[in-house]
């Protein structure tokens, strides 16, 4: 099937293949009346009045000569006009004919490009025929595919799991409002413990919230604010945030923090130590420990977190940086929303930068962040 447009092209290199050949034919065929016409001047004349006995006829050679030249000349555009008209048809034949097979992968491109959709992403146009520039856009199509796909599956799973995260503490509302509005003896404790629940579920969905503006915000974009920025004071500033919980805890910790200093967005890095800092903190065991360390290159500064806790499947790892991973299980943290590391690996590429991940012996994990030092 012609799609719309490829027949159009079809004829546009067509006549543009026959119109250079039909140039070409005339300018050789002029080329040829010329050469001969000179050709048959240079022949030596021979005295006027003479005459040449032709067939038992006597002539005189001028006549003679100038019929010749005629004769010679009109041979030459008779079977030159011949040979031009069948090149000229023969080209044409030819152009639309190889036309329609150059023109082949473009239209496996096209007609790939028209059946796709958001649920059909899986075709792919596949090895063409040629092995030229159309067969180098067949693959970067294939590519932006894949590309594409990934993207939608990443964002239908995303969606999903947002979804069932702010699905919890709606349903948590919604039972606490039925059970106690039901109960025609309430009284002002069941109101207040209702409320109190409410405000813990609301908390959680706000938090969720947040937290999901904040990676989509981070996510793929660059840097507003640009200034030095000291890894130490960044790690202090979390820290503080988190000190009463983890004394609460028992929580032993060692800090290695001399000045490390980036360039980038004081906020977000900020946000970096916060959620490393936290998730030692939350995810750890009580009375188990934790360990902090910057570090300072020549084109590096390095935020390495250490901490006990849970035993980690080394192959888990990587999930961890996924949206709702938790422990490299979906979805069963008893607080937080799952975005903690997706936050970091986002503000970390943000900055240029990179974040890896591996479990400690015993149970726990390290995460170790390195970004651009300031020059």
């Amino acid at each position: 099937m012609n799609l719309p447009g490829s027949s159009s092209l079809r004829v546009r290199v067509t006549v543009l293949a026959t119109v250079l050949v039909a140039a070409a034919g005339l300018l050789l065929l002029w080329l040829a009346w010329t050469l001969v016409g000179d050709a048959v001047d240079a022949v030596p004349h021979m005295p006027p009045g003479t005459l040449v006995r032709v067939d038992g006829v006597d002539v005189d050679s001028s006549t003679l000569a100038q019929h010749l030249r005629e004769h010679a000349v009109n041979r030459v555009l008779l079977f030159g006009s011949l040979a031009f008209c069948f090149v000229v048809a023969a080209a044409a034949i030819l152009a639309w004919t190889f036309t329609s097979r150059v023109l082949l992968p473009l239209r496996e491109i096209t007609g790939t490009a028209r059946r796709l959709s958001v649920e059909s992403l899986g075709e792919r146009i596949g090895e063409v025929h040629s092995r030229d520039e159309l067969a180098e856009l067949a693959g970067t199509f294939d590519d932006m595919l894949d590309r594409l796909q990934a993207a939608f599956d990443a964002q239908r799973h995303f969606v999903a799991n947002a979804s069932h995260e702010l699905r919890t503490p709606l349903s948590v509302i919604r039972t606490e409002l039925d059970v106690t509005l039901s109960d025609e003896q309430a009284n002002e404790a069941e109101f207040r413990r209702m409320a109190g629940v409410v405000r813990d579920a609301t908390e959680r969905a706000g938090q969720l919230v947040n937290s999901l503006l904040l990676l989509a915000r981070t996510d793929g974009a660059g840097l507003v604010v640009r200034e030095p920025v000291d890894l130490a004071t960044v790690v202090e500033r979390a820290w503080a945030a988190v000190r009463g919980e983890a004394e609460q805890r028992g929580l032993r910790t060692a800090f290695t923090t001399p000045g490390a200093t980036t360039i980038g967005d004081p906020a977000l890095l900020e946000r970096i130590a916060g959620n490393l800092v936290e998730n030692a903190v939350r995810h750890n065991v009580d009375g188990g420990w934790i360990e902090v360390a910057t570090e300072s290159g020549a084109h590096w500064s390095t935020l390495r977190v250490r901490s006990s806790g849970g035993l980690l499947d080394p192959t888990a790892v990587p999930e961890l940086f996924e949206p709702f991973r938790r422990a490299g299980i979906a979805r069963t943290a008893r607080s937080g929303a799952g975005l903690g590391l997706s936050i970091v690996r986002a503000a970390v590429q943000a900055h240029g930068g990179t974040v890896t991940a591996e479990p400690v012996v015993g149970g726990g994990l390290a995460v170790t962040v390195r970004l651009p030092a300031s020059v």
